[in-house]
């Protein structure tokens, strides 16, 4: 699939709807913040999964000029989930939200999951915006939290999405894929390597669905229309990954 093909949002006929999912980890907008704001909306998501938001001094305030200036909504983290965040466009009903704060390890940066549940006409999907931390153990303990929060939020298609920091290959990694559907491995889009923004070299973000949501394509945007190499590398030191998912009408398989 060329980068330019990746589906747009839409309502189908039969109630399921494609929807435009971004994860990115915008380093708590130290960067570029007119690329980055430039590189959200060219993708046109309907829901944004954000790490590192800001969790400082006028947090709240930095991630509502985000979202306003993307055109979009804050649903819920920020400061309170540690720094993952969940931004939605209007098309999406919010149907619930929270902020999940993780075992902290003493020493460690604490971490959290922001989550939620959002409807698109008759289908609806379950969020979790991740950051895991960097120490190993730790880091398996949460990728296991992570899909036990999706199975307790009752929804059959679920979206897990966000910086794993680690490899395809690493423990972590392949305990969130072994209970969920690495969405650039089974519809590769775009690019592939994450990190870093400037050089990459790795992939450490990803997107991870159940198996009710169909894959369309996920990967880095590189080449889309609208977005620009040069803002990609300015806006912050990841690159973001881009899914197109289709969710069935509820009640629907």
């Amino acid at each position: 699939m060329a980068t330019a093909d990746l589906p747009a949002s839409r309502t189908e006929p039969d109630g399921s709807a494609v929807v435009r999912l971004l994860s990115y980890n915008v380093r708590s907008l130290r960067d570029d913040r007119e690329a980055l704001v430039r590189v959200i909306r060219a993708c046109a998501p309907d829901i944004v999964c954000v790490q590192e938001a800001p969790r400082f001094f006028r947090w709240r305030k930095k991630t509502s000029w985000l979202a306003r200036d993307c055109g979009l909504v804050v649903v819920t983290g920020g400061a309170t989930a540690a720094g993952p965040m969940i931004m939605s466009s209007l098309r999406a009903t919010v149907v619930r939200a929270e902020d999940v704060l993780l075992p902290h390890t003493p020493g460690l940066h604490r971490r959290g999951f922001a989550t939620a549940t959002l409807r698109f006409g008759r289908a609806r999907l379950a969020v979790v915006s991740c950051h895991l931390s960097l120490d190993a153990d730790e880091r398996y303990d949460q990728a296991g939290a992570l899909l036990g929060r999706l199975e307790a939020s009752g929804e059959r298609c679920t979206v897990a999405a966000g910086d794993l920091n680690d490899r395809p290959d690493g423990k972590s990694w392949q305990r969130v894929a072994g209970g969920l559907r690495d969405a650039h491995e089974a519809a590769p889009w775009g690019g592939t390597d994450t990190s870093t923004a400037v050089d990459p070299y790795q992939r450490i973000d990803g997107v991870f669905t159940s198996p009710q949501v169909e894959i369309l394509g996920c990967g880095v945007p590189h080449g889309m229309p609208g977005v620009e190499e040069a803002d990609l590398r300015a806006a912050t030191d990841h690159l973001p990954v881009l899914a197109a998912l289709r969710l069935p009408a509820r009640g629907v398989s």
